[in-house]
């Protein structure tokens, strides 16, 4: 089972395109070290507010695949620089 998150973010204290890409690196960071994902930033690249993550996982049980994600979102909720403003689990 292959499943895909997207997740939108609203950063606040961004002031730059850099200001982003250390919060977005950050997140990145530790999504990859805490629950070995993939995850790459897939929109919003020149809007310095906004953020797009897509974050993959895959397991041959559906249950963990959704878990996974699941504290995927929880872990970036918790970063205070910024929002998430949308989130969507899809199953490929």
């Amino acid at each position: 089972m292959i499943g895909f998150l997207t997740v939108e973010c609203f950063i606040y204290e961004s002031h730059s395109l850099k200001d982003k890409r250390s919060v977005v690196k950050k997140v990145v960071t530790r999504l990859r070290q805490q629950f070995n994902l993939a995850v790459s930033e897939t929109d919003f690249h020149d809007l310095w507010q906004r953020a797009e993550l897509g974050i993959v996982t895959i397991s041959k049980d559906k249950l963990i695949v959704e878990q996974e994600l699941q504290r995927a979102i929880k872990l970036i909720s918790s970063i205070p620089e910024l929002e998430v403003t949308s989130s969507v689990i899809e199953w490929l």
